[in-house]
C-alpha cells in the first residue's frame, strides 16, 4: 500500500526522499563512523589481548621447558653421575648396590625438587639404567624389569640424541611407557640427551628428562580463543608437538596456508582460509625453538562487533520506517492539492480538454490551478480555430484532387469523340456521346465526395462502355463482391483510375480484348480491394517505383490516375490503409488496397463529405 502510494505520487516520493536525506544522512554518517570506530576498537582489543595472552602462555611454557633443560644440563655436567655410570659394571656387587642407590637417590631428589619434572631416566650404552621417582633402591626390584626390557638402541629418541651429540632432543607429547605397570599410564614431554665422559667426550649413556604433560596441556586448555579456537605447539618445520587432540601429535599441519604462515618467522599474527571461512591466527616462539600457535574462526572473535552491527542496522531500519511514516503524515496535506492537479493534467493529456481543476488555495498551488484553468480555455479556443482552418484546407485539397481527375477523364473521352467525328464515324460518336451524357448525369446526380461501392461499380460499367466504343474492343468486367460489401462507403472515383490504367496501359498495348476482375473481401480488421487485369504487365523497375508512392510522387513518376487514388487514401484513411502493386510480364497486373474496417474514411464532418 505504501509502495503504491509513493509511486503514484511522485512529488510526495521526492519530498520524502529529501526528508530522509536531510534527516537520516547525519544518522547514517554517525552510524557508519561509530561502526567503523567500534570495529577498529574491537579488532584492536581482540588482537592485543590475544597476542598478550599468547605471549604470557609462551612465557609459561618456556619456563617449564627451561626447567627441563636445566635439569638435563645438571645431569649432563655432574661428574659423580658420569663416574657412577662408568663404574657400574666394573665394581663388586656391594659397590654396584651402592652406585644404584646413589643414582636413584640423586635422580629422585632432582624430580622432587622440580614440580614440572615428572621423572628422569638414565641408561648405560648396554641398556641398564636408573629412574628417579620410579624405582626402589634395590637393583633387582621387580619394578626395574620394565626399564631393563627396553632396548635402548631401538628408540628413535636415542638415535636423535646421538645425532645431536650432546644437544637436547625434544620429542612430542606422549604417554610414558616405562613408569608403572600398565602399557600407557601418564603423559610426558620427553627431553633426550647423550651422557658424555668429560675426560674424553665419549658417549657413556643416555638420559631422558620427562616433563609433566598434564601440566602443559592444562595451560593450553585454559586458554580461550572464541568458542572453537585452540592453541597448540609446533616445531620449526610445522609438525605438531603438543595438542589437546593427541591424535594430531607428530603430524604436520594439514592446511597449506596455515603451515606457510607458521614457518614464516617474521609473522606474529595472520589470517588464512579454511573450508572457505576466514580464520585468525597468532603465534609466539618458545625457548626451545618451538612455537605456540592459536587459531580461531574470525566470526567467533568478532561476535561483539557482529551484534553491534546488527543493533545499528535494526535501529537504522526502525528509524527509517518511523521517518517515512512521519514524512507521509507531514507531506500528505501539502501534496494533496498537487496530486489533484496532477490527476487533472493526466486527463488533459488523454484528450479531455473539458476538465477543470477545483483546487482552491491562496498559495502557489492555487495560483497554478487558476493558470491551468485559464490555459485550458485558451487551448480550447485555439483547437477550435485550428480545426476550422484544417477543415477548410482539406476541403480545398479535396476539391483540387477531384477537379484534377475530372478534366483528365473528360479529356480522354472528348479526344475519343473527336477522332470518331474526324473519321466520319458519326453513329459511333453519337453512341459515345450518349453514354458520356448518361455517365455525367449519374455522376452529377450525387452530392458529396462519398458514394457506396455499388454506385462506384455502376459508374465503372458506364465508363467501360465508352472505352469499348472508343477502342472497338470488348473489356469484360468481372465482379467478385461480397453482398455485405456493396453498401460500403468509399471516396468517389476511388476505383475508376485503377480500371482506366488497367485498360490504357495493360490491355490496349496487347491489341486484343481484355478482362478486368474486381474483388472486394471484408475481413475482421480490414476490407480488401483487388483490381486485376490480363494485360502486358509492368517492368520490375517501374513496379518498384509504384510500390513506393511517396518517392514516386516526389519524383513525378506517378500518373494522374494513380496519384488521385493515392491522395484519396492519404486524405481519407491516413495510416489505416495499404497499397501494393504486383505484376508479371505477359500475364497482367494486380493492385491491392487494404482499408481498415469499417471501410469508412477518418471521421469527417458534413462539410468535408460534401466537397
Amino acid at each position: 500500500m505504501i509502495r503504491t502510494f509513493l509511486f503514484s505520487n511522485r512529488f510526495v516520493f521526492k519530498i520524502i526522499l529529501v526528508f530522509l536525506f536531510v534527516i537520516l544522512l547525519p544518522t547514517f554518517i554517525l552510524s557508519w563512523a561509530f561502526n567503523m570506530q567500534s570495529e577498529s576498537v574491537v579488532k584492536t582489543n581482540v588482537r592485543e589481548n590475544t597476542i598478550q595472552t599468547t605471549k604470557q602462555t609462551a612465557d609459561s611454557l618456556s619456563f617449564i621447558f627451561n626447567s627441563g633443560s636445566d635439569t638435563s644440563d645438571f645431569i649432563f655436567s655432574n661428574t659423580d653421575i658420569q663416574k657412577a655410570i662408568m663404574n657400574m659394571n666394573r665394581s663388586s656387587a656391594e659397590e654396584q648396590r651402592r652406585i644404584f642407590q646413589y643414582m636413584n637417590n640423586t635422580l629422585n631428589q632432582i624430580v622432587y625438587s622440580n614440580s614440572f619434572v615428572k621423572n628422569v631416566y638414565v641408561w648405560k650404552e648396554e641398556g641398564s639404567g636408573w629412574g628417579g621417582s620410579t624405582f626402589s633402591p634395590y637393583m633387582y626390584h621387580p619394578s626395574m624389569y620394565k626399564l631393563m626390557r627396553i632396548r635402548v638402541s631401538n628408540q628413535e629418541w636415542i638415535k636423535e640424541a646421538k645425532q645431536k651429540d650432546g644437544e637436547l632432543a625434544w620429542r612430542g607429547l606422549q604417554f610414558d611407557r616405562l613408569i608403572g605397570g600398565g602399557a600407557n599410564t601418564d603423559l610426558i614431554l620427553p627431553i633426550g640427551r647423550v651422557v658424555k665422559n668429560f675426560n674424553d667426550m665419549n658417549h657413556i649413556g643416555f638420559m631422558q628428562v620427562n616433563l609433566n604433560g598434564h601440566s602443559i596441556l592444562n595451560i593450553l586448555e585454559q586458554l580461550k580463543l572464541g568458542k572453537t579456537g585452540r592453541f597448540f605447539v609446533v616445531d620449526q618445520q610445522g609438525k605438531i608437538m603438543i595438542h589437546p587432540d593427541l591424535n594430531l601429535i607428530n603430524k604436520s599441519v594439514e592446511t597449506p596456508d596455515l603451515l606457510k604462515k607458521i614457518v614464516d618467522k617474521d609473522v606474529v599474527e595472520f589470517e588464512y582460509t579454511l573450508n572457505g571461512n576466514p580464520h585468525y591466527g597468532v603465534k609466539q616462539p618458545l625457548s626451545n625453538g618451538w612455537m605456540i600457535v592459536g587459531t580461531v574462526p574470525v566470526y567467533e572473535i568478532t561476535g561483539q562487533l557482529d551484534r553491534l552491527q546488527t543493533f545499528i542496522l535494526i535501529s537504522s531500519g526502525v528509524l527509517i520506517m518511523l521517518s517515512i511514516g512521519i514524512g507521509l503524515l507531514m507531506v500528505s496535506r501539502i501534496t494533496k492539492p498537487i496530486k489533484q492537479l496532477t490527476l487533472d493534467m493526466r486527463k488533459v493529456k488523454n484528450g479531455d480538454l473539458k476538465v477543470r481543476t477545483n483546487v482552491r488555495s491562496n498559495d502557489e498551488i492555487g495560483l497554478m490551478s487558476q493558470q491551468f484553468n485559464s490555459m485550458l480555455q485558451e487551448i480550447e479556443k485555439l483547437m477550435h480555430k485550428v480545426n476550422e482552418e484544417q477543415d477548410q484546407k482539406l476541403q480545398a485539397e479535396l476539391r483540387a484532387v477531384m477537379h484534377r481527375i475530372h478534366p483528365h477523364f473528360l479529356l480522354n473521352t472528348l479526344n475519343m469523340l473527336w477522332w470518331s467525328i474526324k473519321s466520319n464515324q458519326n453513329d459511333r460518336a453519337a453512341l459515345s456521346l450518349k453514354s458520356l451524357i448518361r455517365l455525367l448525369e449519374a455522376h452529377m446526380g450525387k452530392s458529396g465526395s462519398m458514394i457506396t461501392l455499388e454506385e462506384e461499380i455502376d459508374f465503372l460499367r458506364k465508363y467501360i462502355t465508352i472505352l469499348e466504343l472508343r477502342y472497338e474492343k470488348t473489356f469484360k468486367l468481372d465482379l467478385e463482391v461480397e453482398p455485405e460489401a456493396e453498401k460500403l462507403v468509399i471516396p468517389r472515383m476511388l476505383l475508376q483510375p485503377l480500371v482506366e490504367n488497367a485498360i490504357f496501359h495493360g490491355i490496349i498495348p496487347k491489341e486484343t480484348d481484355g478482362r478486368i476482375l474486381i474483388q472486394v473481401h471484408t475481413r475482421d480488421n480490414y476490407t480488401e480491394f483487388l483490381v486485376t487485369d490480363d494485360g502486358i504487365g509492368i517492368r520490375e523497375e517501374k513496379l518498384k517505383i509504384l510500390n513506393e508512392p511517396e518517392k514516386a510522387k516526389a519524383k513525378g513518376e506517378m500518373g494522374i490516375g494513380l496519384l488521385h487514388v493515392y491522395d484519396m487514401l492519404r486524405f481519407y484513411y491516413s495510416d489505416c490503409s495499404e497499397w501494393t502493386v504486383t505484376s508479371k510480364l505477359g500475364e497482367g497486373t494486380t493492385v491491392c488496397i487494404l482499408l481498415g474496417n469499417p471501410a469508412i474514411p477518418n471521421s469527417l464532418d458534413n462539410k468535408r463529405r460534401n466537397v
